[in-house]
């Protein structure tokens, strides 16, 4: 298959590199030409514009979009629109919420679909887990490049209509909040119990057979590892939180409760406020599976 890919961030590289490792045909685009030469030199054919990767395309389109969420996505569509008919199909593999998936996918004449993404630039080479919305030929169109992206055919699947792959995610990113938040409060009451304990040992041993075992614990026994067992100088400052609010707003709406995944949202916020060992476990998780930026404490903190 011939995919353009627009956006090529961490994310978007590896969208582009694993499609290329595939055997796919790939056309790549950034704002950044210094990104766009780095996806050139690993096989992907270069373009200088919007406009000129539809030229490079064929009739039928298949374009996948990692911007960042957002009024990157409208104008990037907006740009796309000359190029693209009721054949066309493209991806949002961004964090969107659900509703601007909605409406994107109204407006647009091509075939949207939104696309959650999970696993982060960690998973660049096991792949990631894809949840999709939109219509199904589209999305049956475009499962050689989700078989090549994802883990594999099981890394990947059309939740339903339009919206849902992105609100499927949202909620997703609130589970991930809460057990961030339910193994920070684990480590922390064995950081300032009764023992002296080795943390990476503890989260090595919960990994293996235990009932908690999961990729989470495994980032937990890496931050501990590389960190120390009282995790050195990371801070106690957790950032993001726009999905996890979306998550909690969307729960009021329905009248389902989530006190836990609020509660994590809750404390995630605090953290801008004053230190616990929780969020600075959650701070290092980040890096963990996202490569996100790792806030230290100051010497003063």
């Amino acid at each position: 298959m011939e995919l353009g890919v627009i956006g090529l961030g961490r994310m978007g590289q590896i969208v582009a590199n694993r499609s290329l490792a595939a055997g796919h045909d790939v056309v790549a685009f950034d704002l950044s030409a210094e990104a766009t030469a780095e996806a050139a030199e690993n096989g992907a054919e270069p373009a200088d514009s919007v406009a000129d990767l539809c030229d490079r395309l064929g009739s039928e389109k298949r374009i996948w979009l990692m911007v960042p969420a957002g009024d990157a996505v409208d104008a990037t569509l907006a740009d796309l629109e000359p190029h693209l008919d009721a054949d066309d199909v493209v991806v949002d593999g961004g964090n969107s919420h659900f509703e601007a998936s909605t409406r994107r996918a109204a407006a647009t004449d091509a075939a949207y679909l939104d696309c959650g993404t999970s696993g982060g630039p960690a998973s660049a080479e096991a792949g990631f887990s894809l949840m999709v919305g939109g219509p199904e030929w589209a999305y049956e169109a475009m499962v050689p490049v989700f078989d090549a992206v994802a883990t594999g055919p099981d890394g990947h699947d059309r939740m339903g209509e339009s919206g849902s792959g992105h609100y499927v995610k949202m909620v997703h990113n609130g589970v991930e909040y809460a057990l961030m938040q339910a193994y920070g409060e684990g480590f922390e009451l064995l950081a300032d119990g009764r023992y002296d304990l080795d943390m990476e040992s503890v989260a090595r041993t919960w990994n293996n057979g235990a009932v908690i075992r999961s990729w989470l614990l495994e980032l937990c026994e890496e931050a501990f590892r590389e960190e120390g067992s009282d995790l050195g100088d990371v801070a106690d400052r957790v950032a993001g939180g726009s999905t996890g609010t979306w998550t909690v707003e969307e729960a009021l709406e329905q009248e389902v409760p989530v006190p836990i995944i609020y509660q994590a949202l809750a404390e995630r916020f605090d953290s801008r406020n004053e230190g616990r060992f929780s969020r600075r476990l959650a701070n290092r998780l980040r890096y963990g599976f996202g490569r996100h930026e790792v806030a230290r404490r100051s010497d003063g903190d």
